[in-house]
C-alpha cells in the first residue's frame, strides 16, 4: 500500500477539540509501506497489583476479563528480564469487543528494582508513553467513581469548544502512575465507525510527550510507514485558558506545544500521538521506560509477517532493541516478537498474528 502525506484544515484531536471539516493532501505521494494494516491490539501496563488497577475499567467501563494467569518464561524472557523473574498478567476488552484496544496489566516479581517510569508525570516531562486515551459518556459521573476508587485527576473537567464540537476532557491518574485520558464529545454525535457504548469505549490513542515532534513523526512516517491523521502547527491560546494537558494557566498564551497523530490504516482506533511542549524545561525519562518499571509499558501491534516487518524496520533506517522471539502470550497464544523503541523510548512491539496464520 502507498501511503501519502495529508494535512488538515481541521481536525478532531484531544487538544484542541476541533472536528474534521474537510482534508486535503497537498504533498505528493510517498511510497512508504505500512509494517501493519492493522490497529494496536493492546497496551501493556506495568502495576503492583492487577486487580486494584482494573476496577477503573471493570466497575467504570462495564471491561470484561478475557484471560488471566501466570506469565510465561517465554514472556518474561521477551522483557529482557532475568530467568529467575515471574509475574502475572490480566487481558481486559471493553464490551464493544473487538481484537483491537485491549488492556493487559502486568505484574513482575523478582525482576529486580521497580521505580516509576514517568514520576511527576508532567506534560512538559519527556519519555515512555504520558496517557491512554478511551472515548466516554457522561464524564462527570465517570469522573465522581474514578475518585471513589482512589484515582485522582490531574487535571479538571476541561469544556472546550472548536467550531461544531462541544467537548469535555480530564487526565486521571491511577495507581503505579497510569494515565488514562477520557475525551468527552457532547456534540456532534461520534462517528457511525464507533461501536455503540454504555460508558467507555476500548481505547483509542495512545500518547507521548516527546523532546521533537518532528523527530516522532518522521519515525512513525518514514520507518514504520504510518500515515498522517493529524500534524499541526505550533499552538497557543489567545486568552488564558485551560488545557487538557494541565500547561499552567498563565502560560497558555506564550507556551506553544505542537502535535501529531498517526496511524497505521485509516479508522478510529489504533492511532499513536505526539506533543511537544515548547519552552518548558523539564526531566527525560527516555531511560525508564524498560520492565518491571511501573506505567504504560508497551503498546503491541499485529503484523502478517514478522521477519518482513523486521526487515522493513532494518531497511528505513530503524534499530531493533529486542530481536525477533517465540513467546507465549496469555489469550492471545503463541507468536513471534520484536521490539523497537520510539525516539523518546517508549516501547512498541510488533507481533505474528496466529489468527492471520
Amino acid at each position: 500500500m502507498t501511503r501519502h502525506v495529508t494535512l488538515f484544515r481541521s481536525v478532531c484531536t484531544f487538544l484542541n477539540g476541533c472536528v474534521v471539516i474537510a482534508a486535503t493532501a497537498i504533498a505528493p505521494a510517498v511510497a512508504v509501506e505500512p509494517i501493519t494494516e492493522k490497529p494496536w491490539r493492546e497496551a501493556v501496563l506495568s502495576v503492583t497489583d492487577l486487580d486494584v488497577t482494573a476496577r477503573f475499567f471493570t466497575e467504570i467501563g462495564g471491561y470484561e476479563t478475557l484471560d488471566r494467569g501466570a506469565l510465561s518464561a517465554s514472556a518474561i524472557a521477551a522483557w529482557g528480564l532475568p530467568a529467575s523473574a515471574s509475574g502475572h498478567y490480566r487481558l481486559l476488552r471493553a464490551p464493544m469487543g473487538g481484537d483491537f484496544g485491549q488492556i493487559r496489566l502486568v505484574t513482575f516479581e523478582a525482576a529486580g528494582r521497580r521505580e516509576p517510569m514517568r514520576p511527576g508525570s508532567r506534560a512538559w516531562d519527556t519519555g515512555c508513553y504520558f496517557s491512554m486515551m478511551i472515548r466516554v459518556k457522561n464524564m462527570q459521573s465517570i469522573y465522581d467513581d474514578a475518585i471513589r476508587l482512589g484515582w485522582w485527576t490531574e487535571t479538571p473537567i476541561t469544556a472546550l469548544k472548536f467550531g461544531e464540537s462541544d467537548l469535555r476532557v480530564v487526565i486521571y491518574r491511577g495507581p503505579d502512575g497510569v494515565q488514562v485520558q477520557t475525551y468527552d464529545r457532547l456534540s456532534p454525535p461520534l462517528p457511525e465507525t464507533i461501536p455503540d457504548f454504555e460508558r467507555m469505549t476500548a481505547p483509542f490513542n495512545m500518547m507521548q510527550m516527546v523532546a521533537d515532534r518532528d523527530v516522532a513523526y518522521d519515525f512513525f512516517t518514514q520507518v514504520l510507514g504510518f500515515d498522517t491523521f493529524y500534524k499541526g502547527k505550533p499552538y497557543t491560546a489567545k486568552t488564558p485558558t485551560p488545557t487538557p494537558i494541565g500547561i499552567p494557566l498563565n502560560l497558555t498564551t506564550s507556551i506553544p506545544y505542537r502535535a501529531g497523530i498517526v496511524y497505521p490504516v485509516e479508522g478510529e482506533f489504533g492511532r499513536m500521538e505526539m506533543i511537544e511542549v515548547m519552552g518548558i524545561d523539564g526531566f527525560d525519562y527516555a531511560d525508564q521506560c524498560d520492565a518491571p518499571n511501573l506505567g504504560i509499558l508497551a503498546v503491541r501491534y499485529p503484523v502478517a509477517d514478522i521477519e518482513r516487518a523486521k526487515s522493513q524496520v532494518l531497511a528505513r533506517g530503524g534499530a531493533i532493541t529486542r530481536d525477533i522471539a517465540t513467546a507465549s502470550l496469555g489469550g492471545v497464544g503463541t507468536v513471534e516478537l520484536f521490539s523497537l523503541k520510539t525516539p523518546d523510548g517508549a516501547i512498541m512491539q510488533f507481533f505474528s498474528d496466529p489468527a492471520a496464520q
